[in-house]
């Protein structure tokens, strides 16, 4: 049978019987088009579809036509787990419902997100010689608990575990598999999950998933199946999703981690202390033992020497400009382990030798991964180091310092080329779609360039919400710019009035953790005086768990960066007021925008221009965003940073507002109202 999109859509169709109070917007029906359109001739396509104009289903409609009617798999890529469960268990299951001809949606996680019953069994028996402290034991017999009851075997369903690490002794694991010789492959979650992926029609997935298989792919070890289009929601933040997964990271914590598993000195006790030989020696268990040691001398010595660099000639932001800034003293001592772990596998009874396969790869990958960041061998990369700064630490009557732990990480600069060779070259149609993509009116040039679509089609969608009506915008240009000196002390107390102005319910978006802590202090006596809860991120919970307490209550005042810019919905009278610190420009001397902005220079091209500009304004609109959520909202933007009018580039910014929407400077009477 035939999907006709249109009746679909339409006032009277399957879907407006179904889902009570739904509209047809004609931004919907357009994008439906143009994706179907895209679809046909295996094309690119750049969608930015305001709010409310309903683009999953604008894209999963075409989509499951493509399927019915072609039986093509698609695969559709977000980066927030809000709109993937929104997809699973909302969207699809409601099409699904409308639409007569079958078809199979499957949510694709990690390997890592899957419990293995015979490893949990495995740790559960030598719980005694694996875990220290009854904190460990207690979360594995969470873990027993869950195990037994849970549907699908996935973190996604996990209590919170007081010791996280224990989940380790417990996940699927690709070099830990038994395959079919498992006692437990008959209920395997895990395989469970891989033949309904291989075998469904309308596959979601991460972002991070997405690109760290693009980037297996080149050596031959991807895990997604072959698809025929991918829709690429929440594409605005493709770029720097990608960047991460075509480079490198290494941890101490990822190291210690693994030596951990293996042995733990002051206890005596880890995986090495349980394990038992074929022929029943402990020479080289012992030999073992004392690797992991080396490895952690080495560990600590390898960053250590990092850090003395980057203090004694390093640049402030981490930068390593050069290869081997220090000795790597870590690759040789963790292929020893490697070598010994092969060798204790060989002797080992089943299942050890398969745990012991496991931990070797995991020693191997760590080698490789300190040569080529030390080397700097993965081109087209910049290399940096994380963390360090020195923390205090209270025992008993004693203070101690100790520095939080390292990272030494690359990033790709540039993954154009790398997209366009292995996304845009094959043989598949591309669909990008976000609410914020271009930077002015039909303007998506720095996307579609920094992601290498540069013969992309594009379409701008306006929103169908009246954005006249429904929202005001003031600036507040009496204020010192953000440089100045008195800005932190001239901006709190017009925090203070925004807030009584509508009475909380109110957005405080800052573009550091630093300005947010120190305006965090200045406004909680007031905040505390009228009774508004005041919710500050990084202090008060998990992103989640703060959204869901400014929800609960609507005189909640919540102090947000990064991630409360974008993906974050507060519908009706909960958020009435985004107040916009400042421009959210990035940080220009992070290594990522500096040696992205260094090419651009050696482009012969203006960096600022060219990309800071872009992304801020892109940022700029998400903040925006939040406000206006449905077609009964209303509420006020507050734009705190006078450089929006002062400055010549802030046209950029007022140009990407609301069309229609008009800009009030704050007045004396406006703030004494």
């Amino acid at each position: 049978m035939l999907v006709d999109i249109h009746d679909l859509l339409s006032p009277e169709g399957p879907i407006a019987r179904r889902l009570e109070g739904y509209e047809t917007r004609s931004q919907q029906v357009e994008m439906a088009d143009a994706i179907e359109r895209a679809m046909e001739k295996k094309g690119r396509l750049v969608v930015e579809a305001g709010t409310g104009v309903g683009k999953s289903f604008a894209y999963l409609i075409p989509a499951i036509k493509r399927i019915v009617e072609h039986e093509e798999r698609i695969l559709v890529v977000t980066n927030t787990i809000n709109l993937q469960e929104q997809l699973i268990e909302k969207d699809i299951p409601l099409l699904n419902a409308v639409i007569p001809d079958e078809f199979t949606s499957v949510l694709v996680k990690g390997r890592g997100n899957y419990v293995s019953l015979r490893r949990l069994k495995l740790a559960s028996e030598r719980q005694d010689r694996l875990f220290p402290s009854n904190q460990a034991r207690h979360s594995l017999h969470l873990i027993e608990d869950w195990a037994y009851k849970t549907q699908d075997g996935t973190l996604s369903t996990l209590p919170r575990l007081e010791r996280p690490e224990v989940w380790d002794f417990a996940q699927s694991d690709t070099h830990n598999c038994m395959g079919r010789k498992c006692p437990s492959f008959g209920k395997c979650f895990y395989q469970m999950a891989r033949r309904r992926m291989e075998n469904g029609d309308l596959l979601v997935c991460n972002h991070a998933l997405f690109f760290s298989d693009l980037a297996l792919r080149e050596r031959g070890v991807g895990f997604l199946p072959p698809y025929d289009h991918v829709i690429l929601d929440e594409a605005h933040s493709a770029e720097e999703v990608a960047s991460d997964h075509f480079g490198l990271s290494l941890s101490e914590g990822r190291i210690s981690h693994l030596l951990r598993i293996l042995y733990q000195p002051r206890r005596r006790k880890g995986f090495l202390t349980s394990l038992r030989l074929k022929d029943e020696s402990t020479e080289l268990i012992d030999r073992a033992i004392e690797q992991t040691m080396v490895c952690q001398d080495a560990t600590k010595e390898t960053f250590d020497g990092l850090l003395a660099w980057m203090k004694r000639e390093g640049p402030k932001n981490g930068r390593i400009p050069v290869p081997n800034a220090a000795p790597n003293l870590l690759t040789e001592p963790m292929i020893a382990l490697c070598k010994m772990l092969r060798l204790l596998r060989e002797k080992a009874m089943e299942p050890d030798e398969y745990e012991l396969n496991s931990y070797a790869q995991r020693a191997a990958d760590i080698a490789d991964d300190a040569k080529m960041l030390i080397a700097q061998d993965v081109k087209g990369c910049v290399y940096f180091l994380e963390g360090g700064e020195e923390s205090s630490q209270a025992s008993g009557t004693q203070a101690s310092r100790s520095r939080r732990r390292l990272s030494l990480r690359c990033a790709a600069v540039d993954v154009a080329p790398l997209l366009k060779e292995r996304l845009f070259g094959q043989e598949i149609s591309v669909i990008m779609t976000s609410a914020t993509l271009a930077t002015g009116p039909n303007d998506f040039s720095h996307l579609t360039r920094r992601l290498g679509c540069e013969d992309a089609e594009t379409l701008q969608l306006g929103s169908p919400f009246d954005h006249v009506s429904q929202m005001r915008i003031v600036v507040d240009r009496s204020i010192c710019p953000p440089s100045h000196p008195n800005y932190v002390k001239q901006l709190a107390p017009r925090i203070e009035k925004l807030i009584d102005k509508t009475d909380g319910g109110t957005f405080i978006l800052f573009t550091s953790f630093r300005m947010m802590d120190q305006i965090a202090e200045i406004i909680r006596p007031h905040l505390i005086e009228r009774g508004h809860p005041m919710l500050v991120q990084g202090r008060d919970g998990r992103p989640g768990l703060l959204l869901k307490r400014f929800r609960d209550d609507e005189r909640s005042v919540l102090l947000g960066t990064t991630s409360f810019w974008q993906g974050v919905d507060v519908r009706g009278r909960g958020l009435r007021n985004v107040i916009i610190t400042r421009l959210p420009f990035e940080v220009p001397d992070r290594p990522l925008v500096e040696a992205r902005h260094e090419r651009i220079t050696e482009q012969g091209e203006n960096p600022f221009m060219t990309d800071q500009l872009p992304r801020a304004v892109i940022r700029f609109k998400q903040g925006v965003g939040r406000l206006i959520r449905s077609g009964t909202d209303t509420g006020l933007i507050a734009i705190l940073d006078p450089r929006i009018v002062t400055k010549p580039y802030g046209k950029k910014f007022l140009a990407a507002l609301p069309e229609g929407v008009l800009v009030e400077a704050i007045t004396q009477e406006m703030e004494d109202a």
